[in-house]
């Protein structure tokens, strides 16, 4: 499919909910353009693909693979930034330049959308012509050989409509992850490396600049983006044979993601100690990363760099609190990890694997030498994180206080398991008369609000037919509709649980209290909703909209 010269957004919209409303009725059509393009319903037979319960956002992304883009985000980047060209040349580069850089790059605060960049130079090939900057951006050697013969003194300055010194344009351009420019982008590194480019180029990230704000210290070196950010290990290599500094401060932490790159690190003196790097590939799930890290001398019993995690006190904590396997536990424990560690609150390890659900992990601590006194309402606590109905419900009729009278670190389960998804174990808490509106987690958010962050519409609806609130607050300052808000458009685009039915948490909010929405009357793409302008995805938005502010 082929896309218009210009693309009208709305017009996309409704072709995808034409599409979503023709599979929901069983059109065989539909149904194979589903299997065609999407990873989820491949190879399926049309009952089996009816059967999944297809969302509008699934009919999002499958139209965006027919028109050649990796998601519904990248289409509909791609349109707005066409749709808004100008004569001004000026503001329509930097518009390109956001397409192509992240946030921490350009000031704002959302991902580059390297699909949409590519397309829209596509269309307009000559849109980086004239600037070396932008010549940085999409790999043009020759214009970069140019620019040095010209002037010497330009391969080391910050140039461009975005301030960059060369290599940081380059190592941080996001067209590194698009096949057709990444040699181009490899070249252009090896010139300017040739040419005498101090490796460890960097500027001060910029993430809060769209909020008015200064910049914050984090340095953002090009090793950053070829390592953290882009994620290349041939980038990473060069850079690192060239002198590139892998103790910058960021690219260890955020190179996790590809164990490739942290090995890459690794090899090359990446200090793990102060980077919080251990807690971070707890974070991700990742044994292996784990191992590599713990092979390369990362201390086991490393304190840690700030809230959340220093209310757990080391990394075998933290394991436990994110509900790692038994087979993480070990590799911590055969590293050296104290396996009578205690949290903040005095909790053990052991008595915090039983509080998360773990009965296996506690197994493995108690082998370790870590048990210890575990009294009626520890097991009671145990008993509603593990699911087990029937020892919670035998120990609270021997103990009609609880868990009322259980103290604050306990109580702080509810919204804990809610952020991990323990759906069940959730359930059974607020049946067993566990305080509903109790803030806990990472961002000190309700139950509620941690549902909806995941997109998990069925255990939103459950909360809110026990009596939560769609106005319960969390730790920044906003409510339920703040949560729908940020995690119906940035957590669907792929920052994290993509498969979250983030439409059925706004059903279930309306259906409970919250008011719907109206039209900004300034013209922005934003919903009013209770006297707040906010942004959220396209079907929320919609949704909000078919339900007027009472």
């Amino acid at each position: 499919m082929r896309l218009p010269d210009r693309p009208d957004l709305d017009h996309l919209k409704r072709q995808a909910k034409d599409l979503h409303a023709s599979a929901r009725r069983g059109d065989p059509q539909a149904l194979a353009r589903f299997r065609d393009r999407l990873p989820a319903t491949a190879g399926r037979p049309d009952g089996a693909i009816a059967a999944l319960g297809l969302r509008l956002h699934d009919a999002q992304s499958c139209l965006a693979r027919e028109y050649g883009f990796p998601s519904w985000h990248e289409l509909r980047s791609f349109v707005l930034v066409r749709r808004s060209r100008t004569s001004d040349r000026a503001a329509a580069t930097y518009e390109w330049l956001r397409l192509v850089y992240a946030g921490d790059i350009t000031g704002g605060t959302g991902r580059a959308s390297p699909a949409a960049a590519a397309r829209l130079l596509e269309s307009e090939p000559g849109l980086a012509e004239g600037d070396p900057s932008l010549a940085c951006a999409v790999g043009d050697e020759a214009a970069l050989r140019r620019a040095i013969e010209a002037d010497p003194g330009w391969i080391g300055r910050a140039d461009g409509p975005l301030g960059l010194p060369p290599l940081v344009a380059v190592a941080h351009s996001s067209l590194l992850t698009q096949p057709v420019y990444r040699e181009r982008l490899i070249g252009c590194t090896r010139l300017l490396l040739d040419r005498g480019a101090d490796p460890d180029q960097k500027i001060r990230s910029r993430w809060r600049a769209a909020a008015g704000e200064p910049a914050v210290p984090s340095p953002l070196s090009a090793l950053y983006g070829a390592a953290g950010q882009n994620r290349d290990p041939e980038l990473t290599r060069m850079l690192l044979a060239a002198g590139a500094d892998p103790n910058d401060g960021e690219s260890l932490y955020h190179a996790l993601e590809d164990i490739r790159c942290t090995r890459l690190l690794l090899e090359a003196g990446a200090r793990i100690a102060g980077t919080n790097a251990l807690y971070r590939v707890l974070d991700l799930d990742d044994v292996e990363a784990l191992r590599l890290l713990l092979a390369y001398g990362a201390d086991p019993d490393e304190p840690p760099g700030g809230e959340p995690t220093d209310a757990y006190g080391t990394p075998l904590l933290w394991a436990i609190r994110r509900r790692r396997s038994r087979a993480h536990v070990a590799a911590l424990l055969e590293a050296g990890a104290d396996p009578g560690a205690r949290t903040r609150d005095g909790t053990g390890a052991f008595a915090l694997a039983l509080r998360f659900g773990l009965p296996e992990v506690a197994e493995l601590l108690a082998k370790a030498g870590a048990t210890e006194a575990i009294g009626e309402a520890d097991r009671f606590v145990a008993a509603c994180a593990a699911g087990d109905a029937a020892t919670a419900s035998a120990l609270r009729a021997r103990h009609p206080d609880l868990p009322e009278s259980l103290p604050e670190a306990q109580l702080r389960q509810l919204p804990e398991m809610a952020a991990l998804g323990c759906g069940e174990a959730v359930r059974l808490m607020v049946r067993l008369g566990w305080p509903l509106a109790t803030r806990g987690g990472d961002w000190d958010a309700s139950a509620l609000n941690h549902a909806v962050f995941r997109g998990d519409a069925g255990l939103a609806r459950f909360l809110l037919e026990q009596g939560a609130s769609w106005r319960e607050r969390h730790g920044f300052g906003d409510h339920v509709a703040g949560t729908l808000s940020w995690a119906s458009t940035n957590e669907s685009q792929g920052a994290g649980n993509q498969f979250g039915d983030w439409v059925g948490c706004a059903e279930a909010l309306l259906d409970y209290g919250m008011p719907g929405g109206r039209r900004d009357p300034a013209g922005s793409d934003a919903v009013i909703l209770d006297g707040t302008p906010r942004r959220f995805s396209d079907e929320v938005s919609d949704i909000l909209l078919a339900h007027p502010d009472r």
